[in-house]
């Protein structure tokens, strides 16, 4: 890395190499790499490193004159003629270099290890090469590379990392990751089968690692025991207050409810005594399409009134356990009261009305309670007469209510999303019934007229452009807000639903048992996102601590899992072993040559430090090669001489270079 930035309060120009130019915010933020996918890019920046490297090795002659050694350089696979001839020149002229020699670094590792015939399998920084060796010289021509190194590995961890944690409090860099990939990352010997039971909580709890991010921890100021308890009481006393303000509104709603149902069964009364022209006239005064919706509007208004009456509106009626309260203003004419006998009228006129909805919620829930008790013997008569048949309904009945919940829950996320079409239908219906001129059904349908038209095209809710702003889906989420406490109600009513029926089939059915309920499914502890994500303990939100950690569990497997099947990362080319196999079997034509070959695979590059590699690799090869084969795991130089005659992108043949 170089980095050459410029420090406006010193007035200087410095250039940092190396590690260096992580200890600065400046210089980490001009950071260049001269590389390009292991093929030098920019020479100006690699006259610095060489800079940087000869002066901290004290090589050089006195007086400037040069390097004054020969340099054994390292390149990448099948690299351009061009590179080469811009690294001869650089050596040479501007260092004085006397003699170099170009050569790959897998085959100079390769025959420093006493390698004669085989495979090298180099899996480096930012690709991985095959190249074939006969009689210690590289067969250039028949290598292959892969497109995956140590520098992609490192990149696809952090980006597991980010995908895993999307609100890490700390900013991951690129370096962390290359370090946690380094430390514990290892390469599995069978990953089809680690993988599927690797969340396991026997397995993840020996498996897990748990890094921990720096925090500030928050100090809670400890509070005495009289305090507490007053904080305790004032508690109460809140929800004492808003117990009955709850209380209050919904005895309110309750009265409105039963006012407007009484007004739409008046109204379908009407059905009975005007002609059919003034009744549809009145329907589409208030609102209603036709009969149908009317019936519909009554059937689930008296719905939500059952339910509203089910829960303890009549508890203070029945504590009380007094006489029926009377209410003499009620019967007087308003013209023979006062006016605080009026306000009087009025306020006892209320506790009419209440005491009344108190009278009917008690009436229903004692009809409720008659009915469920009916069913009850009804149920248990079925289950006595056929046990099969009647668990199985019961199964039935509990997927039904689970499908109820999972298509509720995803209305209401769609509906949350304001480009999802579940909103953008919903807020167009608002439009519409707010509008002054609702479209009519002709206009609805659509047409070829022009939008405002007298024709059939585009409706008012194309013309007023309502949803438009984000003012307008303001009042689409107040609108949405309005119906939530019946959304709450109906959810409550549904999980009532689903635990009673569980509760029936943990009583008779001896193949349900407490682990196949959906509270049981839902805990924490049996949630493969949460062993993902915190591992096999519970997950404190208020611990600053917990939240600073990542758990590495599937990713320590998962990414050095590419180097065998490159597809997991997006990457359209075969594996090492795919490649290995396809140079062995296909590309070596010689079949003596072949045995030789197979006999002998040699790994080298920082990739293949992962843990198990030589193992998995071992494996591997193993299976495309005979059996009873035993696996084990520089050149001439081109003189200044040379050089100005031959030119710059000469290469003296050598068995451990790119020649071929």
């Amino acid at each position: 890395m170089v980095s050459k930035y410029r420090d406006r309060k010193a007035q200087k120009t410095y250039t940092v190499v190396g590690n260096d130019v992580f200890a600065d915010p400046n210089s980490r933020g001009q950071a260049k790499n001269p590389f390009d996918s292991n093929v030098v890019s920019n020479f100006d920046q690699m006259e610095t490193l060489l800079d940087y490297c000869f002066i901290n090795l004290g090589v050089g002659e006195e007086g400037g004159g040069g390097v004054g050694h020969s340099v054994v350089m390292t390149e990448a696979v099948c690299i351009p003629g061009y590179n080469r001839k811009m690294m001869s020149e650089l050596l040479f002229e501007c260092y004085n270099t006397p003699s170099v020699i170009f050569g790959i670094d897998s085959l100079f590792s390769y025959d420093y290890n006493d390698g004669k015939t085989g495979l090298v399998l180099s899996a480096g920084h930012t690709a991985t090469h095959l190249i074939p060796v006969l009689d210690g010289k590289g067969l250039v021509n028949l290598s292959t590379r892969l497109n995956w190194g140590g520098y992609q590995s490192a990149d696809y961890m952090l980006k597991l990392i980010q995908l895993k944690y999307p609100g890490f409090p700390a900013k991951i860099q690129s370096w962390q990751a290359e370090a946690l990939m380094k430390d514990h990352c290892y390469v599995s010997s069978d990953y089809k089968e680690e993988v599927a039971n690797y969340l396991k909580p026997e397995i993840l709890l020996e498996k897990d690692r748990i890094i921990q991010f720096p925090f500030t921890e928050t100090i809670k100021v400890e509070k005495s025991q009289e305090e507490l308890d007053r904080i305790a009481e004032r508690r109460k006393e809140s929800g004492r207050k808003l117990q009955e303000q709850a209380a209050k509104v919904r005895l309110e709603k309750l009265i409105k409810k039963e006012q407007e149902l009484a007004f739409l069964k008046t109204l379908q009364a009407r059905q009975e005594t005007d002609s059919k022209r003034d009744f549809k006239r009145l329907l589409e005064q208030n609102d209603f399409r036709d009969e149908a919706a009317l019936e519909k509007s009554i059937r689930e208004l008296d719905k939500t009134i059952r339910r509203a009456r089910k829960q303890d509106v009549g508890a203070e009626e029945d504590a009380a356990n007094s006489s029926p309260p009377s209410f003499p203003l009620l019967d007087i004419p308003d013209e023979e009261l006062s006016d605080d006998s009026k306000k009087m009228k009025r306020h006892q006129k209320l506790m009419k009305s209440n005491h009344e909805a108190r009278l009917r919620a008690k009436a229903e829930k004692e009809a409720e309670r008659q009915r469920q008790e009916d069913l009850e013997r009804e149920d248990a008569a079925k289950r006595e007469a056929d046990l099969p048949a009647w668990l199985s309904t019961r199964h039935a009945a509990r997927a039904a209510v689970l499908t109820k919940i999972k298509d509720r829950t995803r209305l209401r996320n769609e509906l949350s999303d304001r480009k999802s079409l579940a909103s953008q239908m919903r807020m167009k219906s608002i439009a519409n019934l707010a509008s002054d001129s609702p479209p009519s059904k002709k206009r609805r349908r659509g047409g070829g007229g022009a939008p405002g038209s007298s024709g059939g095209g585009g409706g008012a809710i194309d013309d007023d452009n309502f949803g438009a702003n984000d003012d307008d889906w303001s009042v689409y989420r107040n609108i949405t807000l309005g119906t939530n406490s019946d959304e709450d109600e109906e959810d409550n009513e549904l999980a009532k639903e689903l635990k009673a029926i569980e509760d029936q089939l943990l009583l008779h059915d001896p193949h349900f048992d407490r682990n196949d309920t959906q509270e049981a499914k839902s805990d924490w502890r049996a949630s493969l996102l949460h062993a993902f994500t915190h591992g096999v303990r519970e997950h404190d939100l208020d611990d600053q601590a917990q939240g600073c950690q990542i758990h590495l569990n599937v990713e320590r497997i998962r990414v050095p899992e590419v180097f065998f099947q490159p597809g997991m990362a997006g990457l359209d080319q075969a594996g090492v072993i795919e490649i290995a196999g396809d140079i062995l079997l296909q590309r070596v034509a010689d079949e003596q040559v072949r045995e030789r070959m197979l006999r002998d695979v040699f790994l080298t590059g920082g990739a293949v430090a992962f843990e198990g590699f030589d193992e998995r690799v071992r494996k591997e090869v193993r299976g495309i090669i005979p059996a009873g084969s035993v696996l084990r795991g520089g050149g001439g130089w081109v003189t200044r001489g040379m050089w100005e005659e031959a030119g710059g992108e000469y290469i003296l043949e050598h068995r451990l270079g790119n020649a071929f």
